[in-house]
């Protein structure tokens, strides 16, 4: 069954104090409803000309989803892409897109990054550098934000910094054990975002997220398509418990620290209820297909693992990722608590899917 964040479920409160927090008055609310996305309507007072403008770094599948859903309360975005195809189509949806080159020594491109209220940053690091803004810019980034407006920084990492736990149950307390080179990139990340945010008195936060999914995102997806999974993808398969996270639930978590003020904490795990083995999901997924278009009766793929072997000493068992703090610190409660509902609704906004 599946909880929504209703009205009048955030009290009307400002965010965390700081000289730069003056603009947001306590009559600032989040009103949740239900929708499709992310089921929020804020009312904010707008003293100020540039309170509800967002920047994103990396507008993909999260960054995206998250600008559409500000958008349709009024936000203005601005975010970054790579490519001039990629461009032109976020033109086309009504936002602001910039093209970024992370050699550019000027940065000349961010300059709306100036006027904006608001900071997400959702790239990914690369291998052998890092996170590509504050590895190379961190200067720059630094005196913008320093001389501009922005009241709040969002930095979306992953729970991979944790490592393999042996299928304990893992908070945001839990010893770190990144191993791997792109996890310890990321961990680098947080640190460095936190720091930047601590220096220039911006309330920054960390949001670890599980393995993200949602409409055109998901098993459902991967096994109509027939999609091909890469070798990291069936290792997974090999996991006992994967943390997951629905899209949406993302866009609440960001919302939430945004209206809220965070007592004490500036990192949060999001993710579900249900940790999971990746091969139960692709059977569920398998079931729904089979009850919702029967003439379409496949095999899923993405269970085979003929093509790939898996060494018993990469057989591991995961980790169960705790979201209690996101419930009690920002009183977030998940639209889809288990893959099951996550998956359900994504069927149900399936139109045609084999035409």
């Amino acid at each position: 069954m599946e909880t929504y964040l209703s009205a009048g479920r955030f009290p009307t409160q400002s965010l965390r104090s700081s000289p730069r927090s003056s603009a947001f008055s306590n009559s600032r609310k989040a009103s949740l409803f239900h929708g499709t996305v992310c089921n929020f309507q804020p009312e904010m007072e707008k003293k100020t000309l540039n309170l509800n403008r967002m920047f994103i770094f990396g507008m993909g599948f999260v960054g995206l989803s998250f600008a559409h859903e500000l958008k349709r309360h009024g936000w203005e975005i601005s975010g970054t892409c790579t490519t001039v195809a990629k461009k032109m189509k976020l033109e086309e949806m009504g936002f602001n897109p910039i093209l970024f080159n992370a050699s550019d020594p000027e940065l000349k491109s961010l300059n709306p990054l100036q006027g904006s209220s608001h900071l997400l940053i959702s790239i990914p690091p690369i291998d052998g550098l890092g996170d590509p803004v504050l590895s190379l810019h961190q200067d720059i980034i630094r005196r913008i934000l320093g001389n501009g407006n922005v009241q709040w920084m969002g930095y979306l990492s992953s729970t991979s910094v944790y490592g393999d736990c042996g299928g304990a149950w893992v908070d945001e307390d839990y010893p770190i054990n990144a191993t791997s080179e792109r996890a310890k990139a990321r961990l680098a990340a947080e640190k460095g975002w936190l720091h930047l945010g601590n220096d220039l008195d911006i309330p920054a936060y960390v949001f670890r997220l599980g393995g993200i999914y949602g409409p055109g995102r998901s098993a459902l997806d991967t096994i109509i398509k027939h999609e091909t999974l890469s070798k990291s993808q069936k290792m997974r398969e090999s996991r006992n418990y994967i943390s997951r996270v629905h899209v949406a639930d993302i866009c609440q978590a960001l919302i939430a620290s945004m209206v809220l003020p965070s007592s004490s904490s500036s990192v949060y795990n999001v993710v579900d209820d249900n940790p999971a083995p990746r091969a139960e999901v692709f059977a569920f997924a398998q079931t729904l297909i089979q009850e919702r278009w029967s003439g379409h009766i496949m095999e899923c793929s993405s269970l085979d693992r003929s093509d790939v072997a898996i060494e018993v000493e990469n057989v591991k068992t995961g980790k169960r990722v705790s979201n209690a703090r996101l419930k009690q610190e920002l009183g977030v409660s998940l639209l889809h608590p288990t893959y099951r509902s996550g998956l359900q609704s994504i069927a149900e906004t399936m139109n045609h899917p084999f035409r």
